[in-house]
């Protein structure tokens, strides 16, 4: 290796630039250079053993010298091989434009082979031209053999030039000579090489050129043939060009082994060749497959056409004559095809302008060949209303992917149908060789418009973390620039979301599963353009006791971020029975470079809110008694992101509350109603006492005291037998007027009374004593209101004793319980005593002055 010696760069004259020490190959050292002279510049460089620096001049124009060391001989090259520090001086102010830097190393493997791989690790003086040189060498019986990187070497003519500038050559020594085996560039077929005995390996890189490192490995091997090269042809059509050395030796054989890929054929065209003078024999082609006899053909035969399977190539020289005549060449190509016939398929798609189809494989290591009108291609795609004939060679169903495109478009909401289109899979031509796998839907609304996507019959359903989307009847809805809204289905009976707005374009896509898709399927979505929304996003859900209880409200693209900028509101409409709790499980925040995060809770019909921000504390829970909104809104965020996973129940209002309201409300109508009761008996009790004590008129009897509390209550405690007065004839006059016209043919004719007449006698004054224990017989003159029995057409009835009031203690067992209370017989008196409590001394007795 060549050691970096630190030496400072120093400009002496201001023509011309210094030279930089940059690190050479690895297996060459380190040059650095500086300025010295006025005229020039120099390096210091140390090789190290087993590696030579060798400086050329390459233009003869140029009267521009190299010296080393404190020779003062200078010379148009110089070799620097000993392993010391030298001193290398240019006589010219550029000779980067003049001069050759080539390192060179010998690789000698006759005795022992350590080495694995030979690379240049970088490049010395981008500002020359460089060279870097490999003499391999083995024992003459043997072979080295080259093993290329895994991209291959390509074959070029030796005037050609390699599209990145890096040319390798390798060389052949005989003992007839030196032979060029040929030009190489980076990325080919071209895999392995072996060389008989001894070669050389070079790689040319222009000034001003970035190396590019290429590894190839150098190993010992057992050969017998001159050169041979090992070629992997690739997949698909392809013509690939060889070249033999000009002027091969006499008895010269070069070989190229083929390796052709499966459900291939080959066929060998000499695009151009020269054929030698022959003193014996003649130059000759020689095909060889396994177990298959030789094929030899002239170099003026036509070669082998059409075949499959892996080959080799043999070119032999014959014994040619002296002198300077013509030598054998020999450029020929290998062109490989697919073999089979092609299975042929037809698509029209001229009556929907808006799908179109594609094609690929899904398998890397597919022999599938796909052809559109004939032009192979990786991926095929038919286009909106066109037509195209398909062609499939060896592709199976499984290893292709066949997915549709459709357009619904509307540029002006005011001439766009605002009906429901129905998002349903297409109907293909049969002869398809796979199912339809995938359909997208791209939805473009108009600019003061919204896209509209409902279930087609009953409401859609979000699936949610750990549930794919990949599932029948589920779609994954993205806004037009890839931002994930999320996925959704309409499978009957698992709905809650009665529609989603958008205010942007839309894509949907649905997935198939094993069975692929077909135009039997049922639509996945009913779609329509709306009027413009105020948010980006809006769901309307309906939560019902018959569906799901629970649900997961998300943010787009969970458990991503919401877009930045954005807004997103819920619509929940709960039944007036139930309520709802909403739960916040999972609530990432930013930190915001601008603006805030912001959600905003509100019932319907209420002008409270809750609202929270990024840089507050918010409950995890919140009770909702009715239907409400849930809006949310991302700001710029600086770092971190905003995503909510939320939950809702649905569950029945407790009647508790109910319970104690009412409880309350009736203890305070029972309290009430006793306030008002005693208050009622209250006053009554004082209108009572004040009509028992306004004075009354008894003739001719026994005056009886008002308010005497031995009066008993009978009939329920009631007073309905006290009457302010009482008009007799109205209530007992139509018994009377009956008994009378049954007994009198119809005719009553007695004396009748139906108005109550003021008393205008004299009143005798009452002797207040105590009332006698007997009953008293009748009185004479008195007043007497009634006619009596006598005096009327009215049956007698049983004598009856005037008793004091107070006799109501008693009952006669002879009375009737009738309207009347008249006597069933004429017998004796018989009465029971109904209570026994004594007697109150009698009251004193007021009378009104009225009298």
């Amino acid at each position: 290796m060549l050691q970096l010696l630190s030496q400072p760069l120093v400009p002496l004259r201001p023509v011309g630039r210094a030279l930089q020490g940059l690190l050479l190959p690895g297996e060459c050292g380190t040059l650095v250079g500086r300025s010295r002279y006025r005229e020039g510049h120099v390096l210091f460089v140390k090789p190290e053993p087993g590696t030579r620096v060798i400086i050329r001049r390459s233009s003869e124009e140029s009267n521009c010298t190299v010296c080393v060391g404190e020779d003062p001989a200078c010379s148009k090259t110089k070799i620097l091989s000993d392993p010391q520090n030298m001193t290398v001086e240019f006589t010219c102010p550029s000779p980067q434009d003049i001069f050759t830097v080539e390192v060179n190393r010998d690789l000698d493997c006759s005795k022992s082979c350590a080495y694995d791989t030979i690379h240049p690790e970088s490049s010395i003086l981008p500002d020359f031209k460089q060279i870097f040189t490999w003499d391999l060498k083995v024992s003459p019986a043997k072979a080295f053999q080259l093993d290329f990187p895994a991209s291959g070497m390509k074959q070029i003519q030796s005037l050609e030039q390699c599209l990145d500038k890096h040319t390798y050559t390798i060389l052949m020594y005989l003992r007839a000579g030196t032979v060029p085996i040929g030009t190489f560039c980076r990325t080919g077929t071209i895999t392995r090489m072996q060389v008989l005995w001894k070669g050389r390996v070079s790689l040319e890189v222009p000034r001003d050129t970035v190396l590019i490192p290429s590894d190839f490995k150098y190993s010992e091997a057992v050969g017998s043939i001159s050169a041979v090269v090992d070629v992997v042809l690739a997949r698909g059509v392809s013509n690939t060009d060889f070249f033999s050395p000009s002027n091969i030796p006499s008895d010269y054989v070069m070989k190229w082994n083929f390796v052709v890929p499966p459900m291939h054929n080959f066929t060998v065209n000499f695009v151009k060749y020269t054929e030698p003078e022959c003193q014996s024999k003649m130059a000759r082609v020689t095909y060889q497959q396994d177990n298959n006899p030789p094929i030899d053909k002239s170099l003026r035969d036509n070669q082998v056409t059409n075949y499959q399977g892996n080959f080799s190539l043999s070119l032999t020289n014959c014994d040619v004559k002296k002198g300077k005549v013509p030598g054998l060449f020999l450029n020929f190509r290998v062109s490989v095809f697919r073999s089979g016939i092609p299975y042929l398929c037809t698509v029209d798609l001229q009556n929907d302008e808006a799908l179109s189809l594609q094609l690929e494989h899904t398998t890397l290591d597919s022999f599938c060949e796909l052809s559109v009108d004939s032009v192979v291609q990786k991926t095929i795609i038919v286009p909106p209303g066109s037509k195209a004939i398909l062609s499939f060679l060896d592709c199976r169903s499984d290893e292709l992917l066949l997915t549709a495109k459709k357009t619904i478009e509307c540029q002006n909401l005011s001439l766009c149908s605002l009906a429901e289109i129905l998002l349903s899979v297409p109907a293909l031509d049969s002869c398809l060789p796979t199912p339809l796998q995938e359909v997208t839907w791209v939805l473009q609304m108009p600019q003061d418009g919204a896209v509209e996507l409902r279930a087609p019959q009953g409401s859609l359903n979000q699936l949610g973390p750990g549930q794919d989307c990949v599932t029948p009847m589920s779609v994954l809805v993205s806004e037009a620039d890839g931002s994930r809204i999320g996925c959704f289905s309409s499978l009957a009976g698992k709905g809650y979301i009665d529609k989603v707005q958008i205010s942007s374009n839309v894509t949907v896509t649905a997935v198939a599963g094993a069975q692929g898709l077909n135009y039997k399927h049922g639509p996945f979505l009913s779609m329509s353009f709306s009027p413009e929304i105020t948010d980006n996003l809006i769901y309307t859900i309906f939560l019902s006791p018959l569906g799901l209880s629970t649900v997961l409200l998300m943010t787009p693209n969970w458990p991503g971020t919401m877009k930045s900028e954005s807004t997103l509101s819920w619509i929940v409409n709960i039944p007036e029975e139930y309520r709802a709790e909403l739960s916040f499980l999972n609530v990432s925040q930013p930190r915001c470079r601008e603006g805030h995060t912001e959600m905003i809770i509100k019932e319907m019909g209420s002008e409270i809110e809750q609202s929270f921000r990024e840089d507050n504390a918010f409950d995890h829970k919140v009770d909702m008694s009715g239907s409400f909104y849930l809006n949310m809104s991302n700001c710029e965020p600086g770092y971190g992101h905003f995503a909510i996973l939320s939950q809702l129940s649905l569950q029945k209002k407790s009647k508790k509350l109910l319970s104690i309201i009412l409880g309350v409300i009736g203890a305070l109508l029972a309290v009430s109603l006793i306030i008002l009761i005693v208050v009622c008996v209250v006053i009554r009790k004082k209108k009572h006492q004040l009509a028992n004590r306004s004075s009354i008129c008894i003739p001719k009897g026994i005056a009886s005291l008002p308010g005497d509390a031995s009066f008993p209550k009978i009939r329920a405690n009631n007073e309905s037998h006290v009457y302010d007065y009482i008009d007799e004839t109205m209530v007992y006059g139509h018994l009377l007027e009956d008994e009378r016209l049954q007994e009198g043919g119809g005719q009553f004719n007695g004396h009748q009374v139906d108005t109550y007449r003021m008393f205008t006698g004299t009143v005798d004054t009452m002797a207040v004593n105590s009332e006698p224990d007997g009953c008293q017989g009748p009185e004479t003159d008195s007043y007497h209101p009634f006619l009596g029995p006598s005096e009327t057409f009215m049956p007698p009835r049983p004598h009856s004793p005037l008793c004091p009031l107070n006799s109501m203690g008693f009952e006669d067992r002879r009375m009737v319980d009738n309207e009347l209370y008249t006597f069933k017989n004429q017998g004796d008196l018989n009465t029971i005593n109904l209570f026994n409590d004594d007697r109150l001394p009698p009251p004193d007795v007021e009378y009104d002055e009225a009298f």
